[in-house]
């Protein structure tokens, strides 16, 4: 599971996230929602150990990611994190930017990296584009090739940073599905999002940010159909 307990984080003196504590259990689907500047993109940084915090733990299958004796490439390893840009390479095809983590990171051969990438983008719908390059892919085809290049690596954790917001509205269902097709495949998922409707569908819980902190949690009934909080309604309308 993931363990997030009392964590601060700031930059400079702004204070992004304020006490924050949230636990993700094994096979469950989480999704955060909030204004821009709550602190939700931010909080997946620092679990994935990209952003340093200043207080409180962050514990990931009991490791605690924080901490200085910690491996962050052999802890990342577990945890997949795809952002709203996709970061290809451009001069390697499709099947060769999938290939390279698993190559470079894990060590497996040409042909064992070339046997997961092919799995993995055909389990996203892209195995008709191994030998395209990126350029020539659409937004939404090549956000699910940063999905399948996360998938590669063999996660246990996938965090998903606002995966569609780049995308082309018409784009933004075919990520949406292969999401979708990870949830009910059993993958423990933390997704910063602000599809509302696709939060609803897949969450077993949905926290609501605000200011740093959880202003609200719950299940996708009790905080987007019938929030405690007026904070969250207002949100809510705002977005809906």
């Amino acid at each position: 599971m993931i363990e997030i307990e009392n964590v601060h984080k700031s930059f400079g003196d702004l204070d992004v996230i304020k006490g924050v504590s949230l636990t993700v259990n094994k096979g469950e689907v989480v999704s955060i929602i909030g204004g821009s500047g709550s602190g939700k993109s931010t909080l997946l940084m620092c679990i994935n150990g990209l952003e340093v915090i200043q207080q409180g733990s962050i514990r990931v299958d009991g490791t605690e990611v924080h901490n200085k004796a910690t491996d962050l490439n052999r802890l990342r390893q577990k945890i997949g994190i795809v952002f709203q840009q996709w970061n290809a390479f451009p001069h390697l095809t499709v099947l060769e930017n999938v290939m390279l983590a698993p190559r470079k990171v894990l060590g497996q051969s040409r042909a064992e990296a070339e046997e997961v990438a092919v799995r993995q983008l055909t389990h996203v719908g892209l195995a008709d584009k191994l030998k395209v390059f990126p350029g020539k892919l659409s937004g939404g085809q090549q956000q699910r090739m940063a999905i399948a290049r996360a998938l590669a690596m063999s996660p246990d954790y996938m965090l998903f940073d606002e995966a569609t917001s780049a995308l082309d509205p018409q784009l933004v269902g075919e990520v949406l599905d292969t999401m979708r097709m990870l949830a009910e495949d059993g993958m423990t998922m933390v997704l910063v999002t602000h599809e509302i409707s696709f939060a609803r569908e897949v969450s077993d819980r949905v926290a609501f940010f605000r200011n740093g902190l959880v202003h609200e949690i719950g299940t996708p009934e009790q905080v987007l159909v019938s929030p405690q909080y007026a904070e969250t309604a207002d949100f809510l309308k705002s977005v809906l």
